[in-house]
């Protein structure tokens, strides 16, 4: 047994699960910013979760039961990701595939952990989810540990050629936490950054910011946080004829990316998981989305695979109760639409890490 399993007493919901007393659907949930600046995420999410809800549904269920999607809306703030983390307690939910925004994530885990629900979040990559959580907590998605190496190891050699840096952070647990890790892994190999600041996201006037980059003559400004702010500051940089490369990370998947940027989002650099659209056998799948008209970008498929990892795990286990598929879920493996996955002892996923994607022409790819 790779984790220490809940408390019994933790569990109600799912003994009453898998008593088998006949009773309605099986209540999964997902929850994000569904409603905010940053909904473009919660959509993801949703159309992910409910797209792998009809298919699972559609081949007779889990255990013979159908499953009920609960839609939260946490707008990625702490505080309503706790109210929308009791409100799935209060439905019965036994499963949420969420959240978004690590800040949001975090504080909601103690909730499902209390509660006795599982949490596969598709999203949340600050490492303090699965380092300080409990049990039930896994996610899809890699960590930001992870990322920031790899960032950081391109800004480190564009550091050795000349280049001035600057590591910008939205004060998120998510954005800042990505931009400490990045900054992390350069200095560990002898570069500093010329400058590190701190912005607040949802302004629309970076233009102090930036006349400050434009000063210092930074040559890359990499952005620990949001496509909607990366996206303002990219466009006020070539405002001010500055030809800076803008480099971010995950949450820049998606292409309202360059609904904000234009033209001047051409050339942005991110990290991000492999993409699972390019995965041999989701053609269908991802024909069905279009068909549909929903583009399975950036955590569409993150979150039908955490909706599979966690139908697959009951399946096993024949039950929905919270600890048996706890157990299930740290010694199998499952077939998803992200590959063949399994967990670790954190509850971090077994999958390859981060690649370099390139915006060009209104469009992310492979670098």
């Amino acid at each position: 047994m790779k984790k220490i399993l809940l408390a019994v007493s933790a569990l109600s919901m799912g003994v009453i699960a898998s008593s088998g007393i006949a009773q309605a659907d099986i209540a999964i949930a997902t929850a994000g910013p569904m409603t905010g600046q940053y909904a473009s995420f919660g959509q993801q999410m949703k159309a992910g979760a409910e797209q792998a809800v009809a298919d699972i549904n559609a081949a007779g269920g889990v255990n013979g039961e159908m499953l009920s999607l609960e839609i939260g809306d946490d707008a990625c703030d702490p505080k309503q990701a706790v109210a929308v983390a009791n409100q799935m307690v209060s439905k019965g939910v036994v499963f949420m595939a969420g959240h978004f925004c690590s800040g949001s994530s975090i504080p909601a885990s103690k909730v499902y952990e209390e509660e006795g629900i599982i949490q596969i979040s598709p999203a949340s990559t600050n490492p303090k989810l699965t380092d300080e959580g409990g049990t039930n907590v896994f996610r899809v998605c890699g960590r930001d540990d992870q990322q920031g190496l790899v960032a950081g190891a391109y800004l480190k050699g564009e550091a050795a050629n000349g280049k001035k840096i600057a590591i910008l952070h939205d004060k998120t647990a998510y954005g800042k936490g990505l931009a400490d890790e990045t900054m992390a892994s350069m200095v560990s190999g002898g570069s500093k950054p010329e400058m590190y600041e701190a912005y607040t996201a949802g302004e629309k006037d970076y233009t102090a910011l930036v006349s400050k980059m434009k000063q210092a003559n930074i040559d890359i400004a990499y952005v620990g946080g949001y496509h909607t702010e990366a996206g303002l500051i990219v466009r006020q940089m070539r405002d001010q004829g500055m030809k800076t490369q803008l480099v971010s990370g995950d949450a820049l998947v998606t292409n309202e990316y360059w609904s904000i940027t234009g033209d001047a989002g051409e050339g942005t650099l991110m990290t991000f998981s492999p993409d699972p659209r390019k995965n041999p056998g989701v053609e269908e799948l991802v024909a069905k989305f279009r068909a549909n008209g929903i583009e399975p970008e950036g955590y569409v498929l993150y979150t039908y695979a955490a909706v599979q990892a966690w139908a697959e795990a009951a399946t096993n286990a024949k039950s929905t109760n919270t600890e048996k598929v706890i157990a299930a879920l740290n010694d199998g493996e499952f077939a998803t639409v992200l590959g063949n996955l399994a967990f670790d002892q954190k509850g971090d996923v077994t999958l390859p890490g981060y690649v370099w994607y390139e915006w060009k022409n209104g469009t992310y790819d492979y670098k």
